[in-house]
């Protein structure tokens, strides 16, 4: 690892364009690895994220450090606005800064839409290695905007999936999206007309929606399915039933987090479970300090709440490729 003051380099400002050109699915899913087994390490600092309500969305801020090749530290500032796809705009738009940890230099400026979706789908990528069960061949998609999409392409190179069931609250997207990821990754994509019909064939779940109220109940999972709640990324936000909660082991992204937010966050709320429920973190899966699946009629959530460190680790890699590639566009903020 370098240490020590390293002389000042431009800021690279890469757009997104750019950033999907250097990445792969997979290129996120070793990245996300190495921060959350970092995590478990404890060579990593994660502050709570800061999150500012406005009228019709709001925006978060979520900061993390971590020690790979050098020390480094990313804050990403997203905003959130559900209504946005209504007037042509994306529901998710912000910015990563990435820096030097060692002498403060901001090493890149980073459109977050690609990074946000990308390293999202890599965490239930990791955890469906763990927790999925064997030979999960059909998958449930809620919700079919960008994250649904990348979801399905990431759990596509995860598990031996031969059909996806896919759900959305307008028809017409779950028709868009199964016609187009259908071609994208060949795979048998099927869009249903309710909820329902999706999940209780699948014994994998994705819930990638905006919802502010639970949609996915007990009697729609069926026994010994995985299920990973993606959507709600704040306190307001909620997918999964409390109930479906307390009668399922529970594993999250970073607990700190996931008690102030998303679907863990609801269930306390509720009284109908406590910390001391939940089975684990991702990162003690990865680094073997717990188990994952111990049966095959285990019901399983992972509550992903998207953490600061799965921003760091894929803004790293996508820095030194843009430095090895020569691309991107060097700027000077600032002089000596």
């Amino acid at each position: 690892m370098q240490s020590g003051i390293s002389k000042q380099v431009p800021t690279l400002i890469l757009d997104r364009r750019t950033i999907a050109a250097l990445m792969t699915p997979r290129d996120y899913v070793d990245a996300v690895e190495e921060a959350f087994r970092s995590h478990a390490d404890s060579e990593v600092d994660v502050p709570l994220p800061m999150h500012i309500p406005v009228e019709r969305g709001g925006f978060h801020a979520k900061g993390a450090r971590l020690d790979l090749d050098r020390h480094y530290v990313a804050v990403k500032v997203n905003g959130n606005f559900p209504r946005n796809p209504g007037a042509g705009l994306p529901t998710i738009q912000g910015v990563v800064l990435l820096c030097d940890g060692d002498d403060g230099s901001l090493l890149a400026v980073m459109d977050s839409i690609e990074i946000t979706l990308r390293r999202t789908a890599a965490a239930t990528a990791l955890a469906a290695r763990f927790l999925a069960p064997e030979g999960a061949d059909c998958v449930a998609i809620c919700g079919c905007g960008k994250q649904g999409r990348a979801q399905l392409a990431a759990l596509a190179e995860a598990l031996p999936l031969r059909r996806a069931l896919v759900w959305d609250l307008a028809p017409e997207k779950a028709t868009v999206f199964a016609q187009h990821m259908s071609k994208a990754l060949r795979l048998d994509v099927t869009a249903v007309a309710n909820a329902p019909e999706a999940t209780r064939s699948s014994k994998v779940i994705v819930t990638a929606t905006t919802a502010r109220m639970p949609f996915l109940s007990k009697d729609m999972v069926p026994q010994g399915a995985f299920v990973a709640a993606v959507g709600a990324d704040s306190p307001e936000k909620s997918e999964l039933a409390p109930e479906l909660m307390a009668g399922a082991t529970i594993v999250v992204d970073l607990l700190a987090q996931a008690v102030t937010m998303g679907d863990l966050h609801h269930a306390i709320v509720a009284g109908l479970v406590t910390t001391e429920d939940v089975h684990a973190q991702l990162g003690d899966l990865i680094a073997g300090r717990k188990p994952g699946r111990t049966s095959p009629d285990e019901t399983i959530v992972f509550d992903s709440t998207g953490i600061a460190l799965q921003d760091v680790a894929s803004s790293a890699r996508i820095w030194q490729r843009a430095v090895e590639e020569k691309v991107g566009l060097p700027f000077t903020f600032s002089a000596h």
